[in-house]
């Protein structure tokens, strides 16, 4: 039953991810742009060139705004990563009892006894 869970929640963050993968595009170009925009302000010496600027980071800043439901399948891919992550993880990792110090410390506390 655990099995078909995550088999049903990975197929529906995988078809949501899908869906969404043009607006995911979208936003990192446009915060790309944003980013380099931001860059020649810092740089920029003249207030024609800066107030330019603000015009062009103003409307990348809109198209961004726009895409920010990509965000949903950012979730979505977070969500399949879980599903991933969840369906290989064995149940319990085998116990090594030989290895065990409190094990190891008891044998020889009952050596140390019979002696």
């Amino acid at each position: 039953m655990k099995k078909f869970g995550l088999l049903l929640a990975g197929g529906l963050a995988a078809v949501i991810l899908l869906k969404t993968i043009g607006p995911i595009i979208g936003l990192l170009v446009s915060l790309a742009i944003l980013y380099f925009i931001y860059k020649q302000f810092l740089k920029a010496e003249s207030t024609g060139w800066k107030i330019g600027l603000i015009i062009i980071g103003l409307i990348v800043l809109s198209a961004t705004i726009h895409h920010i439901p990509a965000l949903i399948g950012v979730g979505a891919a977070y969500v399949l990563f879980l599903v991933y992550k969840q369906w290989n993880k064995n149940k319990k990792p085998p116990v090594n009892k030989e290895s065990d110090p409190f094990v190891n410390f008891d044998k020889q506390w009952n050596k140390l006894k019979k002696y």
